[in-house]
């Protein structure tokens, strides 16, 4: 699994934020578009995409794309 592509599936389910706001460091929960269902789409996308469960408190601890990454990263034997 690599960081970029990671990226990529994450910024999909953002349906206004332009994906040129989106970097590894980007602090996704500070955009406008991120709210409570925005959270459940992201956990639902990791769960389809890289059969990974997080749950709120992996939202939380996460400030980053990279920090969701990481999250996601160890818990995969990719």
């Amino acid at each position: 699994m690599e960081l970029e592509t990671f990226t990529k599936h994450f910024v999909s389910i953002f349906e206004v934020t332009p994906e040129s706001k989106f970097s590894k460091n980007t602090d996704f929960k500070a955009l406008d578009e991120w709210d409570s269902l925005m959270a459940l789409e992201a956990i639902i996308l990791i769960d389809e995409e890289y059969e990974v469960e997080l749950d709120g408190d992996d939202i939380l601890n996460a400030r980053t794309i990279e920090d969701l990454f990481k999250i996601v990263k160890n818990r995969t034997n990719d």
